[in-house]
């Protein structure tokens, strides 16, 4: 066996931490991609359906919120349970119940937002790539500028075919993407 001076232990153990690191970060994107999928789907289906029937939208939309929000926590449970070293972290639900507690706060309470609004409401994922990678900003970036787009240019019902598109197709696009990277 050959010595290692300091030198080279601590090299190696730099390099055996970007290692692990990078394992963190693939497994992260690993389960963020098939959640974003799943949302993904969700908010499709759900822009459709408001599309064909908007007498309901509000309940289809507590529908969406709920299935999407249970997936993926079954998701993180379930598909992943030693996800980061950790079994299941039930902060993941209490950042659900946050998150819409205070989207529900905004839009109802304070800014009484209509639904085109809350169609461009719920575009946070940019703030997850402070926290978990790049790929999240670059989703978050273009799923925003779409819909923007729609908010600003698209009128009538045609904004939810367009948020059907943009915002579902986005969120299934980038949980593929995810899925190579």
């Amino acid at each position: 066996m050959t010595d290692i001076d300091a030198k080279e232990a601590a090299q190696a153990l730099s390099d055996i931490e970007l290692i692990v690191q990078r394992v963190r970060q693939s497994r992260t994107y690993e389960i963020a991609s098939l959640i974003m999928i799943l949302w993904g789907v969700l908010v499709f289906l759900g822009n459709i359906a408001t599309f064909a029937s908007p007498r309901y939208g509000g309940y289809i939309w507590i529908g969406v919120n709920t299935v999407g929000a249970l997936g993926a926590i079954a998701i993180s449970m379930f598909r992943f349970p030693g996800a980061a070293g950790k079994g299941f972290d039930a902060r993941l639900t209490v950042a659900f119940l946050l998150f819409f507690a205070f989207g529900l706060l905004c839009s109802k309470v304070f800014g009484h937002f209509g639904p085109r609004e809350m169609g461009a409401f719920w575009l946070l994922y940019c703030l997850a790539g402070l926290w978990f990678g790049r790929a999240f900003v670059a989703i978050g970036l273009g799923i925003t500028i779409l819909t923007l787009i729609g908010y600003f240019f698209i009128t009538g019902g045609a904004f939810l075919l367009w948020m059907a598109a943009a915002n579902g197709g986005g969120l299934i696009l980038g949980g593929l993407w995810m899925r190579r990277i």
